[in-house]
């Protein structure tokens, strides 16, 4: 069985620490990386000492809630896009995501799309453009016309549609030679199989999709996802311990899992 493209999120804030990331998403299975170019905004602080109920003392990052976001400015569009084009060995879906959508661009949207053209003119492999975004007739256009594969995406950072609504989701936003992608939030498993039904509804469609979910519960689609004829399933480079409450699965974890279930 051919199975799904595997992408990595790159997490890191600054150009070193992405072209870093990806060398060990490269080395670790992954077959493309995602560039979340709007987390080059964000300002990494250091570890906080926190008391842990024993005493000890342990230092703790705060909620990147809390970091600091830098003016747009700060960032060099064009040579930071040129930098992470040289430093990157896999193919690359180049993200700029919106605050509305769960991202950490300071932007203006018009400002947002500059950096999505700049990346086309950059001839990155995949873009990944929201359904919300403005200009996506434009933002389509120039990507067909540099060979730039889109991926549409929806983000629901509150929740996660019915089975039946995420059906018809794909079914109203998928077009043929694109990928459509929703990521939502389970607040429970019966949420997380919504994700699941829907996908085994969809599996024997013509239609490219890749459906997912934060929370628990959330990586049942991503573990199952050669089964559930998916096309894309986003890790993470992320170990620490219970990583699957946050619905995220490690790069290597789910390489092993499909080998280890025969898919």
């Amino acid at each position: 069985m051919t199975g799904p493209k595997v992408c990595v999120s790159l997490e890191g804030t600054t150009v070193k620490e992405m072209a870093d990331e990806a060398a060990r998403a490269n080395i670790s299975g992954a077959d493309m990386v995602e560039v979340r170019f709007d987390r080059l905004y964000l300002k990494k602080p250091a570890a906080e000492p926190v008391e842990d109920e024993n005493g000890d003392i342990k230092h703790v990052m705060p909620p990147e809630d809390d970091w600091v976001v830098k003016e747009l400015s700060d960032v060099n569009i064009k040579d930071s896009i040129e930098a992470l084009k040289e430093s990157i060995p896999l193919p690359v879906i180049f993200t700029v995501r919106p605050t509305s959508e769960g991202g950490r661009f300071p932007g203006s949207e018009d400002e947002r799309i500059a950096i999505l053209h700049a990346a086309i003119e950059s001839g990155v492999t995949s873009i990944d453009v929201e359904m919300s975004t403005n200009g996506r007739d434009a933002i389509k256009e120039a990507a067909s016309k540099s060979n730039v594969n889109i991926i549409s995406s929806i983000h629901d950072v509150e929740t996660t549609p019915s089975a039946d609504e995420l059906v018809a989701m794909v079914k109203e936003h998928a077009i043929e030679g694109e990928i459509f992608k929703f990521c939502g939030t389970v607040n429970d498993h019966q949420d997380a199989l919504q994700i699941v039904e829907a996908c085994h509804e969809l599996k024997d469609s013509k239609m490219s999709f890749a459906l997912m979910a934060l929370g628990n519960g959330g990586d049942w689609a991503r573990l199952h996802a050669p089964v559930l004829g998916q096309d894309l399933v986003y890790a993470t480079l992320r170990s620490e311990f219970k990583l699957s409450n946050k619905g995220l699965v490690n790069v290597k974890d789910l390489r092993s899992a499909w080998i280890l279930m025969e898919y």
